[in-house]
């Protein structure tokens, strides 16, 4: 069999499974192997003006295409002798005739699978030809399905012929535009083209004018032949003369026009139509025909993570059949965090930024650059973060290098916002990684851009902001700004702001803290600022009631501290190993602390403030112990001070009002506990004080149990339990559940009030609290006696 006889031959046959003819691409990788199955694809490349990957990425779909035609599996190396085996079966049955089916209309049996999603776009350009358009310019990123979608609405819209013009993806392979519209004119028209290129576009446009039927035009890949401008290289500027006559208004014609680049040639009237990825639904459904069985969780991932791209589904769908046996679960699992696994991909995605290399250098400079940043807590960029990977570029070019990448979609941009899908970054930042003075500098710039971003943290957003310079400067392995990141004042408390790291713990970001100390606090050279990391860490360890600990860091804290004399730094590790002790109900050793803590707060009026949290915490301590005088005493002093004070912090005011509330109502004035506790949930909710607030709200059900009114306070208690074991404060949490079981055993639903003691059991035994284990213990065996 011949090499244009098998041609027909497997192109009737692929007609007849799915409806679409063989294209030109994939007509030439069969012509070639025919004629010499031991080419190679680079070969292939060479001598045809395409590249090796991109002719490898057709190969892989042919291939899996004539797998399914056949009925047996098919590679590059067995095709030919499968298609004359089956020709051979096909003549001895007496059937080997099969019809040329060439535009006869004849509808395939089967749905095409390789085309899903795109209804709607097939809907939009009828309406836009409907509207009087003659020219369309499909433009997206590669392998996002603009050439399939052109080439589905000429089909669908049955026109008699279509005239192509396949662009070579080399410039120097560029067909000039004269031999194309001969080529037209000769084949399509029986005309011959003029000895002047002017007098063959006009006999083309009156050809075109005269014709009834329906005619398309298909120009794929336009963006080969223009500069980093979008308008036509120097020496290919006859293409415009082209377009403006198939633009014409009086042509009985429709051209579709499919580039990754936008066309920026003022005197050709063309509509521009974006592409974007498939969305999910269009994603199942491929995959779905393909009997790949589809998690929707997982595929949602996946699309998401290329951007929908028509082309990488198509990989990923042979690649899933072919390694994994149809199995998308094995398959995500394996490689959900290298997106460029598959080689057709990544070739696919470098080829644009080579691409991109060649002809505007500032342009690839800024997409590289941008592969720095992780778009994960914070998903975009400002202006800002884009614009100072600039430092090197005039300012009056940058808005115009930006939208350059926006128009290549090598960029999304919405509402002034901006980032990179995941499989541009990857090669963004692979890429960027290889020129080692470059990425310090741009780690640098960027975490600048973060820090002078944020200057006051007000909710979790800003906090998660000012981190991302953390994230930079760990990148470069420049630990000591990395910890000064978590370190630095923001905000007007005290005279320097708050610390990131104690932000955290007020928002309740409690994990945060760890995974950002545990990961730079080994690397940490500077004593104060290792001291100041130790005592963050030891706070946070507090409220997940990790206390043994949070312990275990303020000691670390003190050796350190070593023989400095910093007496801010002394009081602060003794005041929250006070608490500490609170926490564990060792109630002697904490009122030692605190006592501490006046008394060398009593020496410098720079300490008022840790005077103040100590006097609430010991009014606290006292009106439990029966102390009444004296607690009433200390609660009306730390009150005033804390009114009158500049240095008391809002964490610290939340905390105080808490310990004052629950002062006043263990000394049974319930109106002034109701006061201060309202007081405290409204400053927690302006302040977005997480743990504050569930503390407050706990401690409003107290007060409603002390009132009778139990409806109520199961509803506060019910609301505070589920705050703290959202944020993982085990302490307050324990103290919860034991505040809950009390008023139950008063609502005598004993029952549930033992449940609610064995719960706040397990979690002070998880804090390694025995004499807190010993207070509940002591609360059930009163209600059951």
């Amino acid at each position: 069999m011949g090499v244009e006889e098998a041609l027909e031959f497997v192109d009737n046959l692929v007609f007849l499974k799915t409806g679409e003819h063989l294209d030109k691409t994939q007509r030439i990788i069969l012509r070639h192997l025919w004629e010499d199955e031991r080419r190679t694809y680079q070969d292939i490349a060479n001598r045809r003006g395409y590249t090796e990957a991109h002719l490898k990425s057709v190969g892989a779909e042919l291939w899996h295409l004539l797998s399914k035609v056949l009925g047996v599996k098919v590679s590059k190396s067995t095709f030919q002798g499968v298609v004359q085996g089956f020709r051979t079966t096909q003549q001895s049955l007496k059937i080997s005739h099969i019809p040329n089916l060439k535009g006869n209309g004849t509808k395939p049996q089967d749905l095409d699978s390789n085309f899903v999603g795109r209804d709607r776009q097939i809907a939009e350009l009828h309406t836009l030809v409907s509207q009087g358009e003659k020219v369309i310019l499909i433009q997206g990123e590669g392998g996002v399905g603009k050439t399939r979608l052109a080439r589905k609405y000429f089909k669908s819209q049955k026109f008699n012929f279509v005239l192509e013009l396949w662009m070579a993806t080399e410039i120097q392979n560029l067909t000039p535009v004269e031999s194309v519209v001969e080529e037209w004119l000769r084949r399509y028209f029986n005309e011959e083209p003029g000895g002047d290129f002017g007098i063959s576009l006009e006999r083309l446009r009156r050809k075109l004018r005269e014709q009834t039927s329906k005619i398309g035009v298909f120009i794929d890949n336009l963006e080969t032949a223009l500069d980093k401008n979008g308008k036509f290289l120097e020496y290919r500027r006859p293409y415009v003369e082209l377009l403006r006559v198939l633009a014409d208004s009086d042509v009985h014609s429709v051209t579709l026009v499919t580039s990754r680049e936008r066309l920026r040639e003022s005197s050709v009237e063309i509509h521009l139509y974006p592409l974007q990825g498939l969305d999910d639904e269009a994603w199942r459904k491929f995959f779905s025909s393909c009997h790949i069985n589809c998690d929707c969780t997982i595929l949602g991932e996946m699309c998401r993570a290329y951007g929908g791209n028509a082309k990488a589904m198509q990989i990923l769908r042979g690649a899933i059949l072919t390694d994994f046996s149809g199995d998308i679960h094995a398959y995500w699992q394996e490689n959900c965090t290298d997106l460029l696994i598959e080689r057709e991909l990544k070739d696919l995605v470098a080829s644009q930024f080579t691409r991109l290399q060649k002809n505007d250098l500032e342009a690839y400079s800024l997409l590289c650059r941008l592969g720095c940043y992780r778009y994960q807590d914070i998903p975009s960029l400002s202006i800002e973060g884009v614009l100072c990977l600039l430092w090197d570029v005039p300012e009056q070019k940058c808005r115009s290098i930006i939208k350059a990448l926006q128009d290549l979609s090598l960029i999304e941009a919405k509402k002034g916002q901006y980032w990179l899908h995941p499989v541009i970054r990857d090669e963004a930042i692979s890429r960027l990684r290889l020129a080692s003075e470059e990425w310090e500098l741009v780690n640098r710039k960027a975490a600048e851009c973060w820090t002078q971003r944020v200057t006051e943290i007000k909710n979790i957003t800003d906090a998660l902001t000012a981190l991302e310079a953390y994230y930079h400067y760990v990148e470069i392995s420049d630990f000591e700004q990395a910890g000064n990141v978590i370190l630095q004042g923001r905000g007007k408390q005290w005279s320097i702001g708050l610390p990131l790291g104690c932000s955290f713990y007020q928002l309740g970001l409690l994990q945060k803290n760890f995974s950002v100390i545990k990961r730079i606090i080994d690397d940490i050279k500077s004593q104060e600022r290792l001291i100041r990391l130790y005592n963050i860490l030891g706070y946070t360890y507090r409220i997940i009631g990790c206390i043994r600990e949070a312990i275990e860091c303020y000691e670390k804290s003190e050796e350190v501290l070593g023989k400095l004399d910093v007496k801010q730094t002394k009081i602060s590790i003794l005041f929250n190993t006070g608490l500490c002790k609170l926490e564990l109900w060792e109630i002697e050793a904490a009122e030692d602390c605190f006592n501490s803590v006046c008394s060398l707060a009593e020496q410098s009026s720079n300490l008022d403030d840790y005077m103040t949290y100590s006097q609430c915490c010991l009014a606290l301590i006292k009106s439990r112990s029966g102390s009444g005088e004296d607690a009433f005493h200390l609660a009306e002093v730390a009150f005033s001070a804390m009114s009158s004070s500049t240095r008391v912090t809002l964490w610290g005011i939340g905390h105080s009002l808490v310990s004052l509330c629950l002062t006043y109502k263990n000394l049974g004035n319930l109106k002034k506990s109701f006061e201060l506790c309202q007081r405290a949930i409204f400053h927690a909710e302006e302040n977005n004080f997480t743990q504050i607030k569930a503390k407050a709200i706990s401690s409003l059900a107290e007060l409603f149990r002390e009132q009778g009114e139990f409806t109520r306070a199961i509803f506060y208690h019910s609301q505070a339990i589920e705050i703290l074991d959202k944020i993982g404060a085990k302490s307050d949490l324990a103290e919860a559940y034991y505040q809950l079981a009390l008023t139950q055993k008063k609502m005598s639903e004993i029952e549930q009030s033992r449940k609610s003691f064995v719960q706040a059991i397990a979690l002070f035994n998880e804090m390694q609290a025995p004499r807190q284990v010993e207070k509940v213990q002591t609360a059930m065996e009163y209600f059951e006696k």
